[in-house]
């Protein structure tokens, strides 16, 4: 069980780190455009061009989250364990980021076909990046600074940051102490 003092302590160490993003998977968050709506946070799809409405509903989302905003305490306690997308820091602004994420939603399979690529699942994301070569992951990150994922548990997130060395992983634990997880 997720514990509300743990999720108020990365709230807060997030908040030092500077700039917060989400990215948002429509598909795992039907309502997703009215949340956004209703907390007025700064978004957009990272699809390009027009889109058909089914796949607006469910398509990823760059979401800016301020500090102190009430969404991303709505995220750590009813978004992990239904993943509805990952956590980014990053000191770039809002359109350098988007672009930089946008370059990886295709990739291409041994015989040239475009695939899309979920990296903002967490599902995904936890899974990929420790296959990746340091060369890779420089690549990935760009301007992020680190990724946040939830565990398989729901219970962690798993800060991802990349260094010469390659990729940095630190579980954060948002159970409450004591609690068999």
């Amino acid at each position: 069980m997720i514990d509300q003092t743990q999720v108020q302590a990365l709230q807060h160490r997030l908040a030092g780190e500077q700039e917060i993003y989400a990215l948002l998977d429509g598909a795992a968050l039907p309502n997703l455009l009215a949340l956004l709506s209703e907390h007025r946070l700064t978004h957009c799809c990272l699809l390009p061009g027009e889109l058909e409405p089914e796949l607006v509903i469910a398509a990823p989302y760059l979401v800016q989250l301020p500090a102190g905003c009430a969404f991303l305490e709505l995220f750590l306690m009813q978004g992990l364990g239904r993943h509805w997308g990952i956590l980014a820091t990053t000191d770039a602004d809002f359109r350098t980021l988007r672009m930089h994420l946008r370059q990886f939603l295709s990739v291409w399979d041994p015989n040239g076909q475009p695939l899309f690529f979920r990296y903002y699942d967490p599902r995904v994301l936890r899974i990929y990046l420790p296959t990746c070569q340091a060369d890779e992951l420089h690549t990935l990150f760009g301007p992020v600074t680190a990724f946040y994922a939830e565990s398989a548990d729901a219970d962690t997130i798993i800060r991802f940051t990349v260094a010469d060395t390659g990729l940095g992983q630190q579980p954060l634990s948002l159970a409450q102490p004591g609690a068999a997880t």
